[in-house]
């Protein structure tokens, strides 16, 4: 455990110098053992999954190198403790948000892991592009996924896949809106995957009721204000870059931590906007900016985001970064399969993301993701 933290008398940011990845994680039967024996803590309010130790990632300002270290909870806090009154207050506060059982988002409870499914009204998308550009396919896939176990549906007009280019807002709308109106008048729970202000309102009042900005609200200053004038819930995904560059050269010093970071400054700045924390879901962008050793370090601390308080989404499905963990390549790093061929990668990806209380997948395929998440729910619910 590191020691020195304090310079001339100063404190790390508690939201952006010191970073709690949960490990040690305990579920089910194990998990109400832990916590009663006192060497574990809940993760996000649930009361079937725990965590009994943490990777500790710290810095001493904002542009700084991390520190990574670990420990398990009884140590974690013998350390702060040792650094005095300052340090356990702050720990407390990292520990606080970690722990805290979270308010449903947009009406979901977030007691078990939620499916999204991904409808993309676009020619071009990088897996489903043109599968559902018209609207009475899109509809019909959308029933489709409500049927077999979706809980949100995530309605794009514009895909932001590597090199896309854009499209205009009124084509967007065009391509949207449609299916917005008729999935909602359905009863379904509609997302708005956009990241222009004037789509988003659109959206909304055609019935979404969540906003999903792959910009995290950062491409038009109008954004945050429809969000919150509105008073929707939103999803602030994480992009280095934007869609025609993000893959030149993705840097980070080190990836989770700085996603993190990021989303925490994005986290603030919505709340100072008048959006609280239970409307806040979060995002790490899998793929978005990222090469496939930071993919892999976003996964692996996928716990690291509960930190910020709110409900945390998981978007790996079918994507590139499948192909290449799994060798799946040619000489140059290029996938060799197609999209389609990745639901293994894609699943193994989700239940990686279930193990460590990610609350919504937002995935193409449906009815296996559910069987998949349902399966695991039950077996250790059954251990």
């Amino acid at each position: 455990m590191p020691w020195g933290l304090f310079q001339d008398g100063a404190l790390i940011h508690p939201l952006r110098g010191l970073l709690l990845s949960p490990t040690g994680l305990l579920r089910g039967p194990a998990a109400l053992q832990g916590r009663a024996a006192g060497y574990a803590a809940p993760l996000a309010g649930r009361d079937d999954l725990a965590f009994s130790a943490v990777t500790l990632f710290t810095r001493a300002d904002d542009h700084g190198p991390w520190h990574v270290h670990g420990s398990d909870l009884p140590a974690l806090m013998r350390w702060a403790e040792a650094h005095g009154p300052a340090m356990v207050a702050i720990l407390s506060a990292v520990l606080t948000r970690l722990t805290a059982p979270r308010a449903p988002f947009a009406g979901l409870p977030l007691d078990r892991t939620r499916i999204m499914g991904i409808l993309n009204c676009t020619p071009d998308s990088f897996s489903d592009g043109g599968d559902h550009f018209s609207a009475d396919a899109a509809i019909a896939s959308g029933l489709a996924m409500l049927e077999a176990g979706a809980d949100i549906l995530d309605v794009g007009g514009e895909s932001t896949r590597p090199g896309a280019d854009p499209v205009s807002p009124e084509e967007e709308a065009r391509r949207v809106l449609p299916v917005v109106r008729a999935l909602a008048d359905r009863g379904a729970l509609v997302s708005i995957d956009t990241r222009r202000a004037s789509v988003m309102a659109a959206a909304i009042a055609h019935g979404a009721r969540i906003v999903n900005d792959v910009t995290g609200l950062t491409h038009e200053p109008e954004a945050l204000a429809v969000v919150a004038r509105e008073q929707v819930p939103v999803i602030l995904m994480h992009m280095q870059g934007e869609p025609q560059t993000m893959q030149a050269d993705p840097t980070y010093e080190r990836a989770a931590a700085d996603v993190y970071a990021w989303l925490a400054g994005r986290v603030a700045v919505c709340q100072s906007a008048g959006i609280p924390a239970s409307r806040i879901c979060v995002d790490p962008g899998i793929g978005f900016g990222k090469t496939l050793d930071h993919n892999m370090d976003l996964l692996g601390h996928l716990g690291l985001l509960h930190g910020l308080g709110g409900p945390v989404l998981l978007g790996a499905s079918r994507k590139s970064f499948i192909a290449r963990a799994a060798g799946t390549v040619d000489a140059d790093g290029r996938p060799t399969n197609r999209p389609k061929d990745r639901l293994p990668g894609s699943l193994a990806a989700a239940l990686r993301a279930v193990d460590q209380g990610v609350h919504i997948l937002r995935v193409h395929d449906v009815p296996e993701t559910v069987q998949a998440v349902r399966v695991t729910e039950a077996a250790v619910g059954a251990a």
